[in-house]
């Protein structure tokens, strides 16, 4: 027994993270799929069982909406997030005076931008008569209502996302610095321009951070909810009501956690199915250096 317990003591080290995975993470994501099946709310418990759940989330229309937002709000800010990061890490990358505060300047927003802080001062730059607002009209312009018009009101929430791009920034750096320096020299020989450089050396070897930036920011778009909720509910006219708001409404104010449940596991199966997509893709562009 002492042998056995000596040559197996790693397991003992481990033991609380075990505890910790099976009482806050399997048993929730298995308990989740099964009240999915099920009309269980908080306080009335379960009446019904079935896919009725899933039925409504495709044919509601309320419902089929916020799928609708939720894939434009994570097309519109990954892309964009990404292009930012990356062209704000090339600049980064030369060695310019001053650069290192620059660096840190850029990334403070990805520290901050999770906030709830953060959130309310958005919405109150971007609100009626907000500070945003007040230097457009200083310049002569006629700013639209940001807030309240639902051709804006999702941009301004992408705006933020896409505003705290310095994690994606600090890991496309570390990145560029890890191309060799002689490729360059080798192209600038041959006259390639600085434009052709980074498009035929910069971008093909840097493949692997893309991917892997494209698949974490996408998960965090498809889970997002802090901005959303804070700056504008969902509103204005449900024009920015995410997945994630609708599965706080029927969880938290309707107690619905049956259908709350489903919803969260659409968006999971979603997940998967891009997650999948982009695994499946990345042959085709991806460039691994030790590929032979």
């Amino acid at each position: 027994m002492k042998k056995w317990a000596k040559n197996n003591i790693g397991f003992f080290f481990i033991i609380p993270w075990l505890i910790g995975f099976l009482v806050f993470k399997l048993y929730p994501f298995g308990s989740s799929l099964y009240y999915s099946f099920t009309d269980y709310n908080l306080f009335k418990g379960i009446k019904e069982t079935g896919i009725m759940n899933y039925i409504e989330i495709f044919t509601k229309r309320q419902n089929r909406e916020a799928l609708m937002i939720t894939f434009k709000y994570a097309f519109m800010t990954v892309p964009l997030k990404l292009v930012a990061a990356l062209f704000i890490a090339y600049i980064l990358n030369f060695k310019l005076k001053g650069v290192n505060l620059f660096r840190t300047v850029y990334y403070i927003p990805s520290i901050l931008g999770g906030s709830v802080a953060i959130s309310v001062l958005w919405r109150a730059l971007f609100k009626d008569d907000g500070l945003i607002q007040q230097m457009i009209r200083m310049l002569g312009g006629n700013p639209p209502s940001f807030m309240t018009d639902p051709n804006w009101a999702l941009f301004i929430i992408c705006l933020l996302r896409v505003w705290q791009f310095g994690s994606t920034m600090v890991i496309f750096l570390a990145a560029l610095k890890g191309v060799p320096e002689d490729l360059y020299e080798a192209a600038a020989i041959d006259g390639a321009k600085k434009w052709k450089q980074f498009f035929k050396i910069t971008v093909p070897l840097i493949t692997p951070v893309i991917f892997y930036n494209l698949i974490t920011q996408m998960v965090q778009a498809f889970q997002e909810f802090n901005g959303p909720f804070i700056i504008t509910n969902g509103g204005p006219r449900g024009k920015t009501t995410l997945m994630s708001i609708l599965i706080y409404n029927n969880a938290f104010k309707a107690y619905d956690m049956g259908m709350a449940s489903a919803m969260a596991w659409v968006l999971f199966v979603i997940l998967m199915i891009f997650t999948a997509i982009s695994f499946i893709s990345q042959k085709y562009w991806v460039y691994y250096s030790d590929e032979g």
